[in-house]
Formats: structure tokens, sequence, C-alpha cells
């Protein structure tokens, strides 16, 4: 894309701007254009008028970079949450930005090598925390915030940050009836964008998909399912459908196939990942590839309103929150590593997040956590990039700014009741769902993997890649093969460890030549 106005133009975009109709009035946009031509004039028309602020005026996903013709300067921006991935590096007196990782990493002029302060934090979180990469020069752009480029340097701004402030001047009930009105005001963007009129959407066995089925002008419902019962949620997802009168398909996944898909995802994540339902997401997108383009998901509550059982998880003072994923502790990565660095600390990309909300309520800081490193680290990169690989437009409207600007007031103690989490939101979609599914206990998005790798009917290739030349070159081969014998062998929790080092491996047989 290179659209020019007035001597500006926009370099790269991707996303969806969801308010675009009163965006299109503010900025004196004539209606109607195609979207594509839409989207590229209320990026031009909102820095003319805004300038840098524009992004405080964008509701819906976005990265994108705007050159300023008059100034001679390149603008990165990245949206609030994270929802579009963004990336950046200084090669040859350039600025190269992309959402796609691998179209930096694949200049030319770009000389690859492995960033290990990146591995090791990898290790211990079971995803890429924080700004850097898995390649030394390559940085990702932190949510909320943009690059200014003027051909000498790039220089980071943060335009946002998720701020909590408790107010106890209305009851649940009201926060509740807030929200509703919120997502309503969201979804009917939604309807009323008549360059995207089919949707459907994907449902789990849980609250939030179920909200936003309900809520939207989705039209079936879309669900993955396995033969193991104890993982499978597509039973209740069904019956969920069939309640609210939408259509549903299932997209059933063997372990086969789940490892056959595992090379295609981790090569289009751009970088590894040891979310283990990032494969499953996947295929799930090349299922509904088949009959919808649009498609809707409900990812962003949980951050947002307090919806992991870690969030109400009570921690030492002394302690630092450090997300609500973490696989490893730093001794097994030490043990694990050939090269650890013992500069590199677990904290490190946590601390200066967690400075900032010091004093706050438990709760309020953990989400802030969560918000700006888990979400976007993790949530996001698997929902964007395989999302996109698979030629689907991935909507998340419950990770719209304005939602989470409800959720920023509500007190912590209106969260939890005994076992349940993010009660207000619950109460919310109670206006439209059964009481059942809005109360419904957590499930999550589980995958059988921890039962399919210890068969050695599929786990010989990944055996195979943990033991081989890469594997020998990095990690501590009695260490790895200690882990490995001890999940086999029925330590069952190892699973995520033991995924975490495979699809690392993989992606760097998949990414270097070496």
């Amino acid at each position: 894309m290179d659209v020019t106005t007035k001597g500006n133009k926009i370099r790269y975009f991707s996303g969806y701007i969801r308010n675009w109709k009163k965006l299109c009035g503010e900025l004196s946009i004539a209606l109607p254009l195609g979207r594509a031509e839409r989207e590229e004039e209320i990026l031009l028309r909102a820095y003319e008028k805004w300038g840098t602020d524009m992004a405080d005026h964008l509701y819906g996903m976005f990265a994108f970079a705007l050159w300023d013709d008059a100034a001679e300067k390149l603008y990165v921006f990245r949206d609030h949450v994270g929802q579009k991935q963004m990336f950046y590096a200084v090669v040859s007196d350039e600025l190269l930005c992309s959402g796609d990782i691998d179209e930096i990493a694949g200049d030319p002029r770009f000389v690859k090598k492995l960033n290990k302060r990146m591995l090791q934090q990898y290790l211990f979180y079971g995803y890429p925390i924080g700004t850097e990469t898995f390649y030394e020069g390559i940085y990702k752009l932190a949510p909320g915030h943009y690059v200014e480029w003027d051909g000498k340097i790039a220089e980071v701004h943060r335009y946002w940050k998720p701020v909590f402030e408790p107010d106890r001047s209305k009851t649940a009930d009201e926060w509740a009836k807030e929200i509703e009105k919120v997502v309503e005001e969201i979804l009917g963007e939604e309807r009323a964008d008549a360059a995207v009129p089919y949707k459907e959407s994907f449902l789990s066995g849980g609250v939030d998909s179920s909200y936003l089925l309900a809520a939207s002008d989705a039209v079936a419902a879309n669900t993955v399912g396995y033969e193991e019962s104890g993982f499978d949620e597509s039973a209740l997802a069904k019956k969920t459908a069939e309640t609210l009168g939408k259509g549903f398909n299932v997209k059933m996944i063997g372990a086969q196939e789940y490892f056959d898909r595992i090379p295609t995802v981790i090569d289009k994540l751009g970088q590894p990942l040891g979310d283990a339902s990032a494969v499953a997401f996947s295929l799930g997108c090349k299922a509904v590839s088949d009959h919808a383009a649009v498609v809707y998901s409900g990812e962003g509550i949980d951050e947002f309103f307090g919806g992991y059982n870690a969030h109400k998880r009570e921690i030492p003072k002394e302690w630092t929150y450090l997300t609500c994923s973490h696989i490893m502790s730093e001794e097994v990565v030490k043990s694990l590593m050939r090269d650890y660095d013992e500069r590199v600390k677990a904290v490190d990309p946590v601390a200066p997040i967690w400075q900032e909300v010091e004093g706050l309520d438990p709760l309020a800081q953990k989400l802030t956590v969560d918000i700006s490193l888990w979400l976007e680290g993790d949530i996001y990169l698997n929902t964007d990039r395989t999302s996109t690989a698979c030629g689907v437009e991935l909507h998340t409207p419950f990770s719209d700014l304005r939602l989470f600007n409800v959720a920023r007031k509500i007190p912590a103690e209106y969260q939890f009741d005994g076992e349940q989490n993010k009660v207000v939101f619950r109460k919310a979609a109670s206006s439209k769902l059964p009481y059942e599914v809005a109360f419904r206990k957590k499930v999550g998005f589980p995958v059988p993997i921890r039962t399919w790798l210890s068969d050695e009917k599929y786990n010989k290739p990944v055996e195979d890649k943990l033991f081989g030349e890469t594997s020998q070159k990095l990690f501590d081969q009695y260490a790895l093969r200690d882990m490995w014998t001890r999940f086999v062998n029925g330590e069952a929790l190892l699973w995520n460890r033991v995924y975490a080092v495979y699809v690392f491996l993989l992606w760097y047989d998949l990414k270097f030549d070496d």
C-alpha cells in the first residue's frame, strides 16, 4: 500500500478501524468509499487534524506506517492493546517495518542472528515477551506506542497505557449495564459496515465467546473438538449455538493432523510460541476460511476483567507478578541452556511495569502486567498471525478500548464471588445468555497435547528434533534428556516445557540455514 495526500503517504496498514463512520463525519470524508480507500483516507486526514495524537481517536485494531512529507519523518503506530503485530529494524540507514517479522528478517540487507537473551526469556515464559525478538536488531513495537523516524534515530513514544481507577459510585449491577451499553455500541458499528456483511464467530464453552455470538450479527458459530472428552468443548458450544438460534460448525482435530500442522503454524507465526492452542486455532481458522472471510473472536475479556485464577490468587508482597503464564523457573532454564546469561533475569520485562503500578490493588497490578505483556505477546501473536495466514480476517470486538475504559473503573471486589471470576462481565452477559451459560465455570481452550506428546505413535519426530544437531549446540543434552524421560514416564505437567523447546528448535531450523 502506498497512498498519497498532500505529500503524506500510508506506507503500511494492517487492521480494521471500527468507528470509521463517525470518523468520516469528523474528518469530512465523502462516502461511499471502498473499505481500503476509506481506511487510508481516515489515517491520512486524522494525522493532518490530530498529528501523533491521532491514535486516541481510532477504535479497532491497527498497525500502520505513515510518511510525513513536510517533516520528512516516518511514524509507525501499533494499536492500544496490540491486536495487530508490528516490528521494526534499522537497516542500511532505513527503517524497515512490518506486521510480519519475516518480511524484515528476509530483507537481503539484514543479517540474521539469534537473540539468545530472548531465548532465555522465552524458556521462562513460554512466549516472546517484551520488545526484543528472537532476531538481534529486530524489535517489536509495544502496544500503545509509536516510532518516530527522522532518517537517523528511531525514537519510541508511548501514547497510551492501561490505567485502573476504581469507581465505587456505581454498584456491580450498574457497571454491568455500562458493559451492555458499550458492547451494543461496538457491535452496532460492526453490524453497520456493509463492506463486511457476512460474519461468523468462534465459540468455545465459555461466557466470552457465547456473549459475543449472542450480541453480534454472526450467523454461525465455529469451534474445534477432540475425541478426548476431557478436552472437548464442542458439545457445550453446540448447545449454546442451538439455544441462540445460530448455525454451528465443528472441526474435529486428531493427533496426527495436529502434529502435521505444527511446522506450518510456527513458520507463519514468525517467532516461536509455546502456546499449544495456536495450532488448534490455526486448524479452526483453516476450516472457517471455506465459508467465511470475517470471523469474530472473544479475546481481551479475561485480561480486562480478571478472568484467570492467577488474578485472584494472592502472592507475597515481596514478589513480582510474572504474568499469568510462566513455565520454567530460572533454575530449570539455567540447567537447560548451554550459554545461560546470569545478567538476563526473568523479572526484567515486568519490572518497569510493576514499579509503575506500585500501591494499586493487587488485581489492577496483575491486569496491567497481563495486558502489557501476556495479551499481546501470546494471545494476539497467535490470533493475528494464524488467522492472517489462513486468509481469515479476525475481529476481536471485546478488545475495543471503549470496553477497557469500563473495565478499568470496576472495583476489584466486584470481580470475584467465591470461585466465580469476572462477575460483572458475566452479569452483563446474562442479559443475552441463559444463566447457566453466563455463569459457567471457565473452561479455557484446552488441547490434548500432553496426552499426544507422550504417545510414541506421534512423538518420534519430536524426540528427534529435541536431540538433533541444533539442540546440541544450544541445550545441555543431559538436562534435556532428563526432562524428556520424566515426561514420557508420566510427569504430564512437564508437557509445556517439552513443547516450548520443541517448537523453538523447529522454528530455528526453519529460519536459519546454519
